[in-house]
């Protein structure tokens, strides 16, 4: 499940495998832990040019 959190992060994820996600981080509290360490990389990447990533 942990590999699927930075495509869940960013929104990538198929409407099902999002719902599966979701679920699961509802009762998993490690793989909670996990996403609220990478839930604010949208955001600090929307900080970023393209410069910046390269």
């Amino acid at each position: 499940m942990r590999a699927l959190l930075g495509a869940y992060v960013l929104g990538a994820l198929a409407p099902a495998e999002d719902r599966r996600v979701t679920d699961h981080l509802a009762d998993c509290d490690p793989c909670g832990a996990a996403y609220l360490e990478v839930a604010d990389t949208p955001s600090l990447l929307a900080l970023c040019d393209e410069d910046d990533l390269l």
